[in-house]
């Protein structure tokens, strides 16, 4: 793992995956491949080095994070230790509770549990 570290940074993937963004490292690399997580503004390769201070903007499934990397993280450790590696901006907190009360308010909760094709229905409504 030291050879991955340099003193200046760490890989985009490896960091996402540390910081528990993604389950493994290569859906980390695939979403940086595909477009999905952005450093400073500009879209970027899996080897790209984050660096302290760098702003990131991740989109994963349908949620947005704005964040600001605060550490470089040595080991992917438990969720609390992953958490003091970046800072979420407030502006992204503000819109993901802003959807998650939109996504609440827009479909209701059943009455009861919905049979086989009621979760038919709802499976290709996630879907589109």
């Amino acid at each position: 793992m030291a050879a991955d570290v340099t003193s200046s940074g760490l890989r985009i993937d490896k960091w996402l995956w540390c910081a528990r963004f993604f389950k493994s490292r290569a859906l980390a690399t695939d979403a940086v491949a595909g477009g999905l997580v952005h450093v400073n503004g500009e879209r970027i390769k899996p080897s790209r080095l984050v660096h302290v201070g760098d702003r990131l903007l991740i989109t994963r499934d349908e949620q947005r994070f704005e964040l600001i990397v605060q550490a470089i993280p040595v080991r992917r450790g438990p969720a609390p230790e992953a958490r003091l590696h970046y800072i979420e901006t407030d502006a992204s907190i503000a819109a993901r509770e802003a959807r998650k009360a939109f996504a609440k308010l827009a479909a209701p909760a059943p009455a009861q549990r919905p049979d086989k094709h009621g979760r038919r229905a709802l499976r290709d409504l996630r879907r589109g």
